[in-house]
């Protein structure tokens, strides 16, 4: 895929929403830490050492490609990237905000169908990320395993015996793991069940995150669930126990969900057709604004009230109407105002396009 191509469609493969438990789970990520002995951590490097890294992870690069896999791995130099469309990568969640503030000296390769991406000169050397539709846990963690296997054999990783993968943050010390889930979680939020479920999950050694991760807020009921630690476990205990609270979490969520539709049918019907009413006729929508909006006929999809939408719609749109992405498509800076009406326009012609009938009477 070219450049030009990925950064304008909103669609990656983590948005097909065909994986398992697809109504509370958007996507399964696995990210590994890395960094290469000899060099300083990014923040210590200087400009030579950063095109070093780069260039070694060059040759990484054709080694994965060796590996045959159905979607081929291309690596970008940021600094030839114009800021608007790293924050499309940010809204994609190919790369974090951090990586797409400030672009010298940094890198990102990312497969054609953008399951794959590795930050180069992050807070670590390499942030190697794989990304499956629903709770795909293992299968990120396979994808993920197989591309750092593929690195390691051109990349001499710093490795301690005792200490396992050396990072620049203590808490990603050890297998260098954070594996996370995206769920949207409206019926433990409407039920007022969500606090004390997230207290409960920090004393399991989990942590609650907003959208796009840390310091982030959880637009649209969305979360991000993941291990707080890395040391002392094997990767595989990791991914077992985040996949069996997760599993606990979706219960939670269904129950809170029954309990809505039983005790509140009414009620929530009529709050998810507002919305809907609202994202098909309004002319201006705050992103804040269309991201409850759409959580709400997301919650609509699973009640049976849109027959022929779709959660991987759902999912698309909530990357298309970010302010990069409408930006983009424009190909112009646009201002608050005219980025509310293009949002807008966007969503109502997308579900328009979809001709979903209320399925409530």
């Amino acid at each position: 895929m070219s450049w030009s191509k990925l950064v304008a469609q909103p669609v990656s493969k983590w948005m097909e929403a065909g994986g398992p438990v697809a109504e509370v789970v958007l996507s399964a990520r696995i990210r590994l830490a890395r960094n290469l002995d000899g060099l300083p951590f990014p923040h210590r490097m200087n400009d030579a050492q950063a095109e070093q890294l780069i260039r070694q992870v060059e040759a990484g690069v054709k080694e994965i490609n060796l590996m045959g896999l159905p979607s081929a791995v291309e690596l970008h130099r940021l600094a030839d990237t114009p800021l608007l469309e790293r924050q499309v990568l940010v809204d994609k969640h190919l790369i974090s905000p951090q990586q797409a503030q400030e672009a010298g000296g940094k890198a990102v390769a990312i497969s054609e169908d953008e399951s794959i991406s590795i930050m180069v000169n992050e807070e670590d050397h390499l942030r190697i990320q794989c990304m499956a539709p629903g709770l795909q846990l293992k299968e990120a963690w396979r994808l993920a395993s197989l591309v750092d296997d593929a690195l390691e054999q051109k990349l001499n990783y710093a490795f301690h015996a005792q200490r396992g993968y050396l990072t620049a943050c203590p808490t990603n010390v050890g297998t260098g793991l954070r594996a996370s889930v995206m769920m949207h979680l409206p019926g433990l939020v409407l039920t007022q069940q969500a606090g004390r479920l997230f207290h409960n999950l920090s004393q399991l050694g989990l942590v609650v995150r907003g959208l796009y991760g840390e310091g982030t807020e959880a637009a649209g009921h969305v979360f991000q669930i993941s291990n707080q630690t890395s040391l002392g476990k094997i990767e595989p205990e990791v991914i077992e126990h985040l996949g069996a609270v997760a599993n606990k979490v979706i219960d939670a969520e269904k129950k809170a969900r029954q309990h809505l539709y039983g005790e509140m049918r009414l009620q929530i019907e009529d709050r998810v057709g507002r919305s809907y009413g609202l994202l098909t006729t309004a002319r201006i929508l705050t992103s804040e604004e269309a991201m409850k909006l759409l959580s709400d006929v997301r919650l609509g999809i699973d009640l049976g009230m849109f027959p022929t939408l779709t959660y991987r719609v759902m999912n698309e749109l909530m990357v298309a109407m970010q302010p990069a992405f409408l930006q983009k498509m424009e190909g112009r800076e646009l201002n608050a105002l005219e980025r509310d009406v293009k949002r807008a326009t966007l969503i109502r012609g997308k579900l328009g396009s979809q001709t979903p009938a209320l399925g409530a009477d």
